[in-house]
């Protein structure tokens, strides 16, 4: 638990959540048929929520975060 008040370990749990966060919005947005059919509501919904769980997922442990 030491690590999450480490810079390390907030920038690694930040790349992972704005990675997920990419690929959320763009899985989405790529689910309408037409972009004028996009709902954009669901699609920033969906895409903090999954920032968020990238977040507390990351609470686990990262990889790239050694423990000290």
């Amino acid at each position: 638990m030491k690590n999450l008040l480490s810079k390390k370990w907030w920038a690694a749990a930040t790349a992972r959540a704005l990675k997920t966060a990419a690929q959320t919005a763009i899985a989405s947005i790529g689910s309408s048929a037409v972009l004028s059919s996009v709902d954009w509501r669901v699609v920033v919904s969906a895409t903090v929520l999954a920032a968020l769980l990238s977040y507390l997922t990351s609470i686990a442990g990262l990889p790239e975060v050694e423990d000290e």
